[in-house]
């Protein structure tokens, strides 16, 4: 099945990309810098899931960003969406046999930590997996990685290294912090983000951690970046799409300039 894949690509012209990233809802609009881009859509894309949510543009991006060949995916997929998690982390499976060495997740997610704001962004140090689900259930890919996968240092420090080194630059704030995942597509009760901030969780989403654990397995570096875009149930008065968006859009600008330049620097 990878091959089918991978040979489409490659005819396409995608030549050994170093770095990939899956950028969240809203936040898409970083491929529009790529140089020498080479856009492909989902449905075009032997074997490749299609992205189904408001927000998420469904295409793949190849080209030059910072000086490295990249892979930019404008929309992930979802549990969620009825997807299994083979299907939903397909794509790292693809990076790693394109020979991709570090993957950029990013994320719109909740606040959870009483300290943080809509707008700001948090790296991911860690997350907490609630949803009892694990994309590396089932026959193992021993070409990929071991059957049992340490996940002590998931979110490279190297990565969050570099982002605090260029956020001190460019005079931006970033807060840190756990990423948990919730399957969604509900968002969460006002005492589930209890327990989740009980449990030591900063942020809550609907996505990442599958993605996180595959490129683990994969031996690839991962490096997490979270959206701020509300405050998590309970901690303000209703949760919709809209507000996600919004702050997305808000967030565009200092989120693109903190990515192309840790991207300069990998």
């Amino acid at each position: 099945m990878f091959n089918e894949t991978i040979t489409y690509l490659q005819d396409k012209g995608l030549v050994k990309p170093q770095v990939a990233l899956i950028l969240g809802s809203g936040l898409g609009d970083l491929a529009n810098d790529v140089e020498n881009a080479i856009a492909i859509p989902y449905e075009d894309i032997p074997n490749f899931p299609v992205s189904t949510v408001a927000g998420h543009a469904g295409q793949l991006v190849y080209g030059d960003l910072s000086g490295k060949k990249v892979i930019i995916l404008q929309g992930r997929f979802h549990y969620y969406e009825g997807y299994d998690l083979q299907t939903v982390t397909y794509p790292v499976r693809i990076f790693k046999e394109l020979g991709v060495e570090t993957v950029v997740v990013t994320n719109a997610a909740g606040g959870v930590n009483t300290s943080f704001k809509p707008g700001d962004l948090m790296i991911i140090t860690d997350h907490i997996n609630l949803t009892g689900q694990n994309p590396l259930i089932g026959a193992n890919i021993e070409s990929h990685g071991p059957r049992f996968v340490d996940m002590t240092q998931t979110y490279s420090k190297r990565g969050q290294a570099l982002l605090h080194a260029v956020a001190k630059e460019q005079g931006l704030h970033l807060q840190e912090g756990v990423y948990t995942w919730f399957t969604g597509p509900t968002y969460e009760t006002p005492a589930e983000i209890r327990f989740a901030r009980t449990i030591g969780g900063d942020a809550v989403g609907m996505s990442t951690v599958p993605e996180a654990i595959v490129a683990k397995h994969c031996g690839l570096e991962v490096i997490g970046i979270s959206c701020i875009t509300n405050l998590a149930a309970g901690m303000q008065q209703e949760l919709n799409h809209e507000e996600v968006m919004e702050i997305s859009t808000q967030v565009k600008p200092r989120f693109k300039a903190l990515l192309t330049e840790m991207l300069a620097r990998l």
